[in-house]
């Protein structure tokens, strides 16, 4: 009896892997991937930005066609619902001013859509503050308001009628001054004194040495200045030539100090002579003590205007 033997099939070779294809990773998926969002949100985002976009060319195409207001706002607020309505307001160059008061201006809007926040608006009515020179006013989709300020400087305090109110180099009103916190500023005093303070900083400028000591100044009959120095006294100006007169005074500081030497009063507004009066002294009498303000070495005793007059100065008499 024969028998039959069955072979086994061989082994199949295990066939080799394909190889992948290596994917290749632009620059501009590095970037996303290492962006703090995800991509779900970057997909909003864009979808947000072309909405907004595509609502906004809307309203200008319907405003240029004549369509009515009534079509372009509900495009807008469509744009709104789509997320682009003002959400946030970001506000620069802001210092001394109340930052809420700008927060209600931006806010003041008949729809926060933000095809329809009026800029320009916005920028008029902040500038009627008084601390706010300039002001620029855009947008940043999709929902934030950008408010730049240029705020004024303070440059003195104006008095009037009891009333103290910070002001700038060209008299603009800024904010009202409690009697308890005046700043470290010059003060002015009088009816208009807020409108020279342009001509006065200009007239301080020329003496630097005397601007430091001047504490206060008044405008006197809407026409000159009455200066009042930190040692106490009162300089007298003229109505024409102060600045003239102011130098000359300066000169005469400079070569033979008169502040802090007891007088109480110069008067210059008589541009040819210095009129110097001391507590208590009589208005007829030449000055007690000609040392006091010194003159060059010939001098004359001029009685009719009891003066002190020196070759080449001033005449000085007590007034």
């Amino acid at each position: 009896m024969s028998r039959t033997i069955k072979r086994g099939s061989p082994p199949r070779r295990p066939q080799p892997r394909r190889k992948q294809p290596v994917r290749k990773v632009s620059a501009l998926d590095r970037l996303v991937g290492a962006l703090p969002v995800s991509e779900a949100t970057l997909r909003r985002i864009a979808t947000w930005t072309i909405l907004g976009a595509v609502g906004i060319a809307a309203v200008v195409a319907a405003s240029l066609a004549g369509v009515p207001g009534m079509v372009g706002s509900a495009l807008a607020e469509g744009a709104g619902r789509a997320g682009f309505r003002v959400e946030q307001i970001e506000i620069t160059g802001l210092k001394r001013m109340d930052r809420m008061s700008v927060y209600a201006v931006a806010l003041d809007q008949k729809s926060t859509a933000m095809p329809l926040v009026d800029l320009a608006a916005v920028r008029d009515r902040l500038l009627h503050y008084g601390w706010i020179a300039d002001a620029h006013v855009s947008r940043r989709l999709p929902d934030t308001l950008l408010v730049d300020i240029v705020e004024r400087t303070p440059a003195a305090v104006w008095q009037d009628n009891g009333q103290l109110t910070l002001i700038d180099a060209k008299g603009v009103l800024l904010e009202p001054v409690k009697p308890d916190a005046i700043p470290n500023l010059p003060l002015v005093i009088g009816p208009g004194a807020d409108l020279q303070e342009a001509s006065y900083q200009s007239l301080l400028a020329a003496v630097p040495a005397l601007k430091s000591r001047v504490t206060a100044a008044t405008w006197v009959g809407n026409r000159r200045w009455d200066l009042t120095f930190d040692s106490g006294e009162t300089l007298l100006l003229p109505e024409e030539g102060a600045d003239r007169a102011i130098m000359k005074f300066a000169a005469l500081q400079g070569d033979r100090p008169l502040l802090g030497r007891g007088w109480l009063r110069f008067d210059m507004r008589d541009p040819a002579k210095l009129v110097a009066r001391k507590p208590g002294a009589s208005m007829a009498r030449q000055v007690a003590d000609p040392g006091d303000v010194k003159t060059d070495d010939a001098k004359t005793n001029d009685k009719t205007t009891g003066a002190v007059a020196g070759a080449g100065g001033p005449a000085i008499r007590e007034g």
